[in-house]
């Protein structure tokens, strides 16, 4: 009588294993160091991590501004960027690749070449407004953007005006370029997809419109807010970028980045001078419920704490002479 082989059991997973499974997703931003924390790898950063992924970020210089303007721009070399970049890849799965802005054209040559070398990753291009910048600088800028970037691009985000600026300098029809006619001179640049973001719509509303060249795939529209805010086109671009990483079509990715900047900025805050940030964080701030919770439960009980403050403790100045 023939026995059935004894079969052996499944091998157990280690718990570093199944940890790994579930882990975030890793997205790749190349941008530049902002210390205000109103844009750049800051704004990247948060809100990658808000989204569930892990950010790895690619310095490619650093911005001298506050909340209200940019002083200045100091771009690293294009090796330092290389070298960031391709240490990252060759360790972490990276399943997603946003790029903002990097500086100089020699930065670009050097994203453009990594990218190439990963074609199935996709790439989400950011290209913000550059009018504060040197006309010189910004026109070198853009033309290696067009010729090196775009062609690996998977999806531009923009500001309508900005990205009509850049993509149809000859426009000299009456009306506005409509979001396709945007797309259309994308992909003349080989961008499949365009997210042209503020068209201007009455009565204070902005639309916001994912397309082709051949059709529009979707828009959303939004009240303006009052307030200026700065930050917002990276955290749009970042948040898209963050959702593909993490499975969603482009459709709903985009639906839901929109939805995600619109409670960025519905709850944005303003930490200097100059303009509003979005709170990229909103969702960890306590409702006003739970705030009327807290203060119900304070005012219940009248025990004594159960640790107290060191009396008398007080954080030296730092005011050593050199």
């Amino acid at each position: 009588m023939a026995l059935n082989p004894i079969s052996s059991p499944p091998p157990r997973r280690t718990r570093q294993e199944e940890a790994t499974e579930s882990a975030p997703v890793c997205v790749l931003s190349f941008n530049s160091s902002d210390p205000s924390g109103a844009s750049g790898l800051s704004a990247d950063i948060a809100t990658i991590s808000s989204i569930g992924g892990h950010a790895l970020p690619v310095a490619c210089g650093a911005y001298a501004r506050d909340t209200a303007r940019i002083y200045e721009h100091f771009s690293l070399d294009d090796d330092a960027v290389t070298e960031q970049a391709r240490m990252v890849l060759e360790d972490i799965a990276v399943t997603a690749i946003k790029v903002g802005f990097v500086g100089s054209p020699a930065n670009l040559a050097a994203i453009a070449t990594i990218s190439s070398d990963y074609p199935d990753i996709p790439i989400i291009s950011y290209m913000p407004d550059l009018s504060w910048w040197e006309d010189d600088k910004q026109d070198q800028y853009l033309d290696a953007f067009k010729e090196l970037v775009l062609p690996q691009t998977s999806v531009l985000v923009g500001n309508h005006n900005t990205l009509w600026r850049w993509l149809l300098p000859d426009w000299e029809n009456s009306r506005a370029p409509t979001a396709r006619d945007i797309a259309m001179a994308a992909e003349a640049l080989e961008v499949p997809y365009v997210l042209v973001t503020g068209i201007p719509l009455p009565d204070q509303f902005v639309d916001n419109v994912l397309t082709t060249a051949q059709s529009v795939l979707g828009n959303s529209k939004y009240e303006m807010f009052d307030a200026t805010f700065t930050g917002a086109g990276d955290t749009l671009s970042a948040a898209i970028t963050a959702l593909l990483a993490t499975g969603n079509d482009l459709g709903a990715a985009t639906l839901e980045a929109l939805e995600y900047l619109d409670h960025s900025l519905d709850a944005g805050f303003r930490p200097g001078m100059g303009h509003y940030l979005p709170d990229r964080l909103f969702w960890a701030q306590p409702t006003e419920d739970e705030e009327s919770e807290d203060e119900q439960a304070e005012d219940a009980t009248d025990d004594e704490p159960d640790s107290k403050p060191i009396e008398g403790f007080v954080i030296p100045s730092h005011d050593t002479k050199h």
